[in-house]
């Protein structure tokens, strides 16, 4: 069978099933809980019908999957699987809309265009099974920035789960965390670094299709744009809830980049050389207490949850 007609079917699954869950349960983030699962199936799909012969698509489905099973484990370890995990930023837009605002919401974009987009960005697949061609050097290139991007977004995720113990074990024993929201690291060149390197993975996917095809004048970018595009939207409305919480984020909205990393600006140079080395230390790295109790923020929120 035509396996763009399978991912097809798996889609159209997808859509009544989250959809489905979604009135029954009242919970919205059931495309969520399949995030990092539908997108490894597509793409072992395409690899599947080549019959595990050509070496581009077994190596692009095993990079997929080890990201699958990184974002897996985060989302699992934040609670998203739980029941009642729901993506806070889900229940502040319900709180805005009318009830059948959100119902359409809900059916068209939650469920619907989330769930294309997940098929979209997969797509550079359907590309390289089109072009079943040899490896080039291009290949290896590209499998090794994918591999450094999701080391980069792991260390990005463990760097907020870590500040999200200790911020949950400052309150825990009464006393008020200061910083509120994480601004070390890797976040203190980008505000979401985590998002730069969710959407860089996805780019080089794209070329995986692009190198077997040999231009990268592909449609199939449309996947990648999309979700870039889906990023940056998210950022925007989760940093209005961020400014709500917590008025000194406009501070470090002034100093650091919003997604891709870069330099400090001049402020943050200025605070740092007013700061003592003790200061300094103790502030690097985040204190992580052992057996801390509390549940950090839901999925990809940004800083201090």
């Amino acid at each position: 069978m035509n396996p763009l007609l399978v991912c097809l079917w798996i889609l159209l699954a997808a859509c009544v099933l989250t959809w489905t869950l979604s009135l029954v349960t009242r919970e919205h983030s059931w495309v969520d809980r399949i995030w990092s699962i539908v997108p490894v199936v597509y793409v072992w799909v395409f690899a599947a019908a080549a019959g595990l012969r050509d070496a581009r698509l077994d190596i692009l489905a095993a990079l997929v999957t080890l990201w699958g099973i990184r974002l897996t484990f985060n989302f699992a370890r934040k609670g998203g699987y739980a029941p009642g995990g729901e993506d806070y930023r889900w229940t502040v837009l319900h709180g805005r809309m009318k009830r059948w605002q959100f119902a359409m919401f809900n059916l068209f974009f939650i469920v619907i265009y989330q769930n294309v987009l997940l098929l979209l960005i997969t797509l550079p697949a359907w590309t390289a099974f089109l072009h079943q061609t040899p490896l080039t050097a291009l290949d290896a290139v590209a499998a090794i920035i994918f591999l450094l991007l999701l080391a980069g977004e792991t260390l990005a995720d463990q760097l907020q789960w870590n500040f999200q113990l200790w911020k949950a074990s400052e309150t825990a024993a009464g006393r008020t965390p200061h910083p509120r929201f994480v601004q070390s690291g890797l976040f203190r060149y980008s505000r979401h670094p985590n998002f730069f390197f969710e959407q860089a993975q996805w780019w080089v996917v794209f070329f995986f299709g692009a190198i077997a095809a040999g231009s990268v004048l592909q449609w199939t970018a449309l996947g990648a744009i999309l979700l870039t595009l889906l990023f940056i939207g998210s950022t925007v409305f989760t940093e209005s809830i961020s400014l709500s919480r917590y008025p000194e984020y406009a501070e470090y909205q002034g100093r650091t980049s919003p997604i891709i990393p870069w330099f400090p600006g001049r402020r943050e140079r200025e605070a740092s050389a007013r700061e003592s080395p003790l200061k300094t230390s103790l502030r690097l790295p985040w204190p992580v207490p052992q057996g801390g109790q509390g549940s950090p923020c839901a999925r990809q929120a940004p800083s201090g949850g």
